[in-house]
């Protein structure tokens, strides 16, 4: 009888365990990378593969990025988001770049478009 007592307590302490984590509310989703700071783009030309050096001062509100870019040929403004290790960003300039890619700490790197050509980018952050 007393077996039967401990399997009965058992069972009702897994249910209260399964139902009060049931209640429980769902996890966060992991905060996103902090990409502050000023980086230097190694970016491969997409007519010729030369490697063009580029900069970029990022400013990030949560998953919201802001901030400048200066190029070899233009500057101007960025905006983008990140999504834990995830980025995307594209200048504000006369003829639009737009960066994918992913962080790993002081590094990014990825794939960037202009007038829906691709070519490869790596970052590496200067501060």
């Amino acid at each position: 009888m007393s077996q039967m007592r401990c399997v009965a307590f058992l069972t009702c302490v897994f249910l209260l365990t399964l139902c009060a984590s049931a209640q429980q509310p769902p996890q966060q989703e992991r905060p996103p990378d902090d990409v502050r700071g000023n980086w230097t783009i190694y970016s491969k030309n997409i007519d010729n593969g030369e490697v063009v050096k580029k900069f970029v001062t990022i400013h990030q509100d949560g998953n919201k990025l802001s901030g400048h870019f200066k190029g070899p040929n233009q500057s101007g403004g960025i905006e983008g988001t990140i999504n834990v290790h995830h980025i995307v960003f594209s200048t504000k300039t006369r003829n639009v770049l737009t960066f994918r890619g992913r962080v790993d700490g002081n590094t990014m790197s990825g794939i960037y478009g202009i007038h829906g050509r691709h070519a490869e980018w790596r970052a590496v952050r200067t501060e």
